[in-house]
């Protein structure tokens, strides 16, 4: 059987507040090349398909078209689970119309998906968190945990939640999942993994919540189903196998750049060859980057002008940071931000000594003064105008709501 392997897709998600649904939309068509391309069998997408619960009519129209279109009509199998990112019940919504075209969705830990034909595949068996797939003659034992949060997983294990029960770690009840989920692997089948969660010791980014990323919502590697032939994972946006053990446990990473912070990740997805009672053979293939995030680094305004000028035809998103010994002022910022288009932050790093409101002097300064200096104190730059109003227009609200009171 050959699987194809990705995740994080955050269909809707924007960059500062631009969105990315056009990068996206090209991404989604070379995705369905390369699926056609290496007559992948089974697609398996690994959560967070969407940037939030309630994502934008167009992600959602992108979405419904594009797993349709690499269905091919039920000739191969999509197997898709939430991430933390994802409204579990909105993303399975059209699981009804889907299950004739071969797709699957999973939506909680505890979801028991119904037996029967799913297009050319056909499901023998199922059960809380596993799956026996059937297609062309292959049989394929594939553990599902979507996002497991506290609340989840001690739905799943609301058979034991005594006391002792809920003092043990998350990562212990995950391990136990996995185990108990395990005993579906038999010899004769192609024994799988998908889950949406954190492996402790793997490498996050800046756009990944951190609060599902080395707290208590961790997973120690060694909790990872030992049996499984390949673990397919989501939640972290670097393509990686995990470390700290022998199994073939990667995640798939995201298909674009979602923070500065990824810069210098290539992003891929995995796809493998697998038969029963083998190893995987297992290849990444690269996506292309539509439109890179730069960190622009500038020795004062003028450097930064000329940049603009020089790269203002160039094709991506771009952090400016200018070296400088005064603030920038609001024309300046203007000047850049009118040569080049897609500059997503402008930031001064200021030089020598840096400007102090002085606790003796504040009762001599207006609101609005004393806004402007912190606000110059804090980014370097002016308040707009608009910026300014809108504080002004909160700090009188509140003033009155005070008086009323």
């Amino acid at each position: 059987m050959r699987i194809l392997h990705t995740s994080d897709w955050h269909l809707g998600k924007s960059l500062e507040g631009v969105s990315r649904l056009d990068e996206q939309e090209l991404f989604l068509k070379d995705f369905k090349k390369i699926v056609e391309k290496y007559n992948i069998d089974m697609v398996i997408i690994s959560g967070d398909i969407y940037d939030s619960g309630n994502p934008p009519a167009r992600a959602e129209r992108m979405f419904y078209r594009i797993i349709k279109d690499i269905s091919d009509n039920g000739k191969r199998i999509i197997l898709i689970i939430s991430g933390n990112h994802d409204s579990p019940n909105r993303l399975v919504a059209a699981s009804p119309i889907a299950k004739e075209h071969g797709i699957v969705m999973v939506d909680l830990p505890k979801t028991v998906v119904k037996k029967g034909q799913y297009g050319d595949a056909f499901i023998n068996d199922s059960g809380e968190g596993y799956i026996e797939i059937e297609l062309r003659g292959e049989k394929a034992v594939i553990i599902v945990l979507p996002y497991p949060s506290e609340k989840r997983l001690n739905e799943v294990l609301s058979y034991d939640l005594n006391e002792e029960a809920k003092r043990r770690s998350y990562s212990d009840r995950v391990g136990e999942i996995f185990e108990k989920l395990s005993l579906k692997y038999r010899d004769d089948t192609i024994n799988i993994a998908v889950s949406h969660i954190f492996i402790c010791g793997s490498d996050s980014s800046d756009s990944e919540r951190p609060i599902e990323l080395g707290g208590s919502l961790a997973v120690d590697v060694d909790k990872l189903p030992k049996r499984a032939q390949y673990i397919a994972l989501g939640h972290l946006h670097k393509p990686q196998k995990v470390r700290g053990t022998s199994l073939n446990a990667y995640y798939s990473g995201s298909p674009l750049q979602y923070s500065k912070s990824e810069i210098n990740y290539a992003k891929c997805c995995y796809v493998l060859d697998i038969k029963a009672g083998q190893d995987p053979r297992i290849e990444s293939i690269m996506f292309h980057n539509y439109k890179p995030i730069e960190i622009w680094k500038c020795n004062g305004i003028d450097d930064a002008i000329k940049k603009c000028e020089e790269n203002r035809e160039k094709n991506s998103w771009v952090y400016l940071e200018i070296r400088t010994d005064s603030f920038i002022s609001q024309e300046d910022i203007k000047t850049m931000r009118n040569l080049k288009k897609d500059i997503l932050e402008i930031k001064p790093i200021i030089l020598g000594e840096e400007e102090i409101i002085e606790s003796e002097n504040i009762k001599d300064k207006s609101m609005e003064q004393l806004f402007e200096s912190f606000y110059k104190f804090q980014r370097g730059v002016e308040p707009e105008e608009e910026v300014k109003k809108l504080f002004l227009e909160i700090c009188h609200g509140e003033g009155e709501e005070k008086d009323e009171t």
